[in-house]
């Protein structure tokens, strides 16, 4: 098995969600009952795979009455609840916002409200761990190789795969699986497939990231005037992440970027339900991605449908190509493509991603703070912080990271503060970072924490360093 990405894994839409692992509570107001079930049975199985990267969230609603009634939330949330067995997540409730910590940073009209669980994911490191588990099961992972063309070639297909540095190969396939997102349509057709009958609505959601608004954990799910929610979430312990937006958009996908009216949009939405005001000049940060929904007859973005269809094509030869789908349904989705090119070429294996954890998600206990006490006592050495971030991120391989470092001085320079170049290394030999941008941004989220200047710094003391080159 070969996979190929064009540039580095999770660069463009798969870093740009909202992060959440979530059965997607408003997509009952439209129906989406069998989605929404989906996507609630995914939640429980990828808290157990990966509980180092994915942790559960209290999400608090506040109440507005002009828009939906009490009762239709009610009857939402017990749906919600319900809709599959729940393992580790509570039920939902009402609050009093008057006297509930979550209430305070909200204005004062926000009296009511109603709390769910859902789960928070990152979704870069998600990927990766995805990708480093196909390669230890025998597949060769290349990002920064784009596939050029597939051609027809005996049976089969000839594709065209061609590197950063511009040199070009041949590779053979029996079949090839066409997972590339916004792109599918296009490269469906470019591969001079039959004509298959699903397209794709192209949808930018973009997120702004301001210095914290409040000092709980919990994150806010809010209603819009215009139908839509809006999310604020606590991030990176400092800021509070705030989205999504939903925009039919036409340009090229790796080109998204947030608009004005977007960050006036989602400025606008926080103003409405915190006390404390933002402005364009608050924002630290922002992204956007293309999320590739299926198309169908919805009239407006936000309503078009967030499942999955698995299309297959025999001729000219074997290509099963992705149309839509959520973070949250990823694994059940790759467990079901594998069994139709299974059924399709006449093979025969038994699913079994749901039982396994990704690299990493074997915890002690399955707790990241029984894993995080048991390093404190293998690794005394080590930094609390340093530790604690070592472990959202890498869970229990923080053994393969260190290796037989057994002191500061063995992590080698701090490139940047909190980024050694034992780390460095590391996401270069085993998470195929290549750039400053993939290790500061994907790999981690230190380019939050760090000063403005930290990309070029990095990047020219990776240009200098060959060390940990893939």
């Amino acid at each position: 098995m070969l996979l190929c990405e064009q540039h580095d894994f999770a660069a463009h839409t798969s870093s740009a969600s909202t992060k959440l692992i979530h059965g997607g509570l408003r997509y009952l107001e439209h129906f989406h009952v069998g989605l929404v079930r989906k996507a609630l049975q995914e939640r429980e199985v990828l808290l157990a795979a990966a509980p180092h990267i994915i942790w559960p969230l209290r999400f608090i609603l506040p109440h507005a009455s002009h828009l939906r009634p009490a009762w239709m939330i009610h009857c939402g949330l017990f749906l919600y609840d319900h809709l599959a067995r729940r393992k580790v997540l509570p039920a939902s409730t009402r609050l009093s916002l008057n006297t509930h910590p979550a209430g305070k940073p909200l204005a004062a009209e926000n009296r009511v409200g109603f709390a769910y669980y859902d789960a928070w994911v990152d979704d870069a490191r998600l990927v990766v761990l995805n990708v480093m588990s196909a390669q230890e099961l025998g597949a060769d992972v290349r990002n920064y190789q784009r596939v050029d063309s597939l051609q027809a070639s005996n049976g089969g297909w000839m594709a065209i795969v061609t590197g950063s540095s511009g040199v070009s190969e041949q590779i053979f396939a029996s079949c090839a699986v066409n997972a590339t997102g916004p792109w599918a349509a296009e490269f469906r057709r470019s591969s001079r497939a039959e004509h298959g009958d699903h397209g794709l609505r192209l949808v930018k959601g973009s997120h702004i990231i301001v210095p914290k608004l409040f000092d709980h954990d919990d994150a806010y799910i809010f209603q819009t005037d215009d139908g839509r929610i809006v999310f604020a979430i606590p991030y990176e312990g400092e800021f509070t992440l705030i989205g999504t937006t939903d925009v039919d958009y036409t340009g090229a996908p790796e080109r998204a970027a947030i608009s004005a009216a977007e960050i006036d949009y989602l400025c606008a939405q926080a103003n409405h339900y915190f006390r404390q005001q933002i402005t364009p000049a608050s924002i630290v940060a922002s992204y956007s991605g293309v999320r590739p929904l299926l198309a169908d007859e919805a009239t407006d973005a936000s309503s078009t449908n967030r499942d999955y269809h698995l299309e297959w094509l025999a001729h000219p030869a074997p290509l099963l190509s992705v149309f839509g789908g959520k973070i949250t349904t990823f694994r059940v989705l790759a467990e079901q493509a594998v069994n139709m090119i299974e059924q399709q070429l006449g093979r025969a294996a038994k699913p079994w991603t749901a039982r396994v954890p990704l690299p990493g998600g074997d915890l002690v206990g399955g707790s990241v703070d029984a894993q995080t006490g048991e390093y404190r006592q293998q690794f005394p050495w080590l930094p609390v912080l340093l530790l604690r971030r070592w472990v959202r991120s890498y869970g229990s391989r923080i053994g393969h990271l260190l290796g037989t470092a057994n002191s500061m001085a063995d992590l080698g320079a701090e490139i940047l503060p909190g980024l050694y170049m034992i780390e460095v290394s590391y996401l270069r030999q085993s998470e195929y970072a290549v750039s400053a941008e993939d290790i500061l941004w994907r790999r981690s989220k230190l380019g939050l924490h760090l000063p403005q200047d930290a990309a070029s710094r990095l990047q020219s003391w990776l240009d200098s360093n060959l060390v940990g080159n893939a």
